[in-house]
């Protein structure tokens, strides 16, 4: 990546592990429950059999977004969900096929963004509900949106929130992040590990990137949380959907 900064932390999957508690997705606060019908916790086996987490978020009654670094041998998505130990009404999908942007870097983490295939429809409802996307008319920089997810609270700790938290970020402008198809946001407040894949929402309820990760400038300045901006891939998010959803 050419953003003259080294990688401290990618937002990568995070392991459950017996220490999951209540905090702030770094810098916000506990989200209303189901006030983001939306919202996937994608549970993950790997290759190696270890379970991980990543999110993601409900586009149609077929389709998950997420980030395509939060590839897996399987998945289980969790709908409906906000505390993770109080599953009772809510709905689990596996995922039959996963489709990463045939332009993903893993060096870079460019185009990090995927699409998920569920094996079965989900019930829509109050508590589960496809957000909108924004699309290729929509060029302008959005300047206040939110973050959701159940990562980290804490940039020292790396155990998951069981709780569904968001935060209000501000999008920078930044020509190198343009170059490279993302939007961007810096500061302490923003995404924590495990908040991979989850949506960036902005004023008109849209969701307009995909948390992909964080970067530490050089000269020790803030740090740069990258978002995979949506309006580029409308072209390939439509056409993979439109072609694979019968399939």
């Amino acid at each position: 990546m050419n953003f003259q900064c080294e990688l401290v932390i990618l937002i990568l999957v995070l392991t459950l592990d017996d220490q999951v508690h209540t905090g702030k997705i770094i810098g916000g606060h506990v989200a209303v429950p189901h006030s983001r019908p939306y919202m996937v916790l994608l549970e993950m086996t790997m290759q190696d059999g270890r379970t991980k987490h990543c999110d993601g978020f409900l586009l149609n009654e077929d389709f998950v977004m997420t980030a395509a670094h939060c590839e897996a041998k399987s998945y289980k998505a969790f709908l409906g969900l906000h505390n993770y130990f109080k599953q009772n009404d809510i709905q689990f999908v596996f995922v039959e096929q996963a489709f990463p942007s045939k332009d993903y870097n893993k060096t870079g983490y460019k185009s990090d963004i995927m699409l998920l295939k569920m094996s079965s429809k989900p019930r829509l409802s109050e508590t589960v509900k496809p957000i909108a996307l924004a699309g290729h008319g929509d060029v302008s920089l959005p300047k206040s949106c939110i973050i959701s997810g159940w990562g980290a609270t804490d940039r020292e700790d790396f155990t998951m929130s069981h709780l569904l938290m968001e935060a209000n970020v501000t999008l920078i402008d930044s020509d190198q992040c343009l170059k490279e198809h993302s939007y961007c946001s810096k500061g302490d407040t923003g995404p924590g590990v495990g908040d991979s894949g989850g949506p960036l929402v902005c004023e008109d309820g849209k969701a307009y990137g995909v948390v992909s990760s964080i970067f530490k400038p050089h000269n020790g300045g803030p740090l740069i949380h990258h978002y995979a901006k949506i309006p580029d891939y409308r072209h390939w998010i439509d056409s993979a959907m439109k072609y694979n959803a019968n399939l």
